[in-house]
């Protein structure tokens, strides 16, 4: 190759590595993303076994993350099992735990789990993104012995 055609190819490849647009959403995550997170988490736990289910939903970098949706699961006593935004939650009982309005918002999730299976419940939580305390809205469906939970920040 001529050094005159070997600038311009080296030249040609610079311009497209630079005018590639990088794809990433940008933007608030709807209900509808989150609903469908969800089900796609339980139908992966479903498919997979929990074992491997739950290590995928707390990997930060994995598929069940997207912006400031994560899911976490919950055992229906309370206790973490999966967490996508802290992995120092897992094993933990957050039964007790009340957002910034006093409300046990943790304890409400198990009763709905147990009363409707598949909810939307609303408080006030930390956003992972912008490290401010929210209005948050969860969407819930209970499988087996747990509740899977993936959220919105309004």
């Amino acid at each position: 190759m001529s050094r005159h055609l070997h600038h311009i190819a080296a030249i040609t490849l610079t311009a497209l590595a630079f005018s590639t647009p990088v794809i990433a959403k940008e933007g608030n995550v709807t209900a509808a993303e989150a609903t469908a997170m969800v089900k796609k988490g339980v139908t992966f736990i479903k498919t997979s076994g929990k074992d491997k289910g739950y290590a995928e939903i707390s990997n930060k970098a994995g598929q069940f993350n997207d912006r400031d949706l994560y899911l976490t699961v919950y055992g229906l006593d309370g206790t973490v099992r999966a967490h996508g935004a802290n992995e120092k939650m897992i094993g933990k009982n957050l039964i007790e735990l009340k957002d910034v309005d006093g409300k046990a918002f943790v304890k409400e999730r198990m009763e709905l789990a147990q009363s409707k299976g598949t909810f939307w419940q609303d408080y006030k939580f930390t956003n992972p993104v912008s490290k401010k305390i929210e209005p948050k809205s969860m969407y819930c469906e209970k499988l087996d012995d747990a509740v899977v939970c993936g959220g919105i920040y309004k």
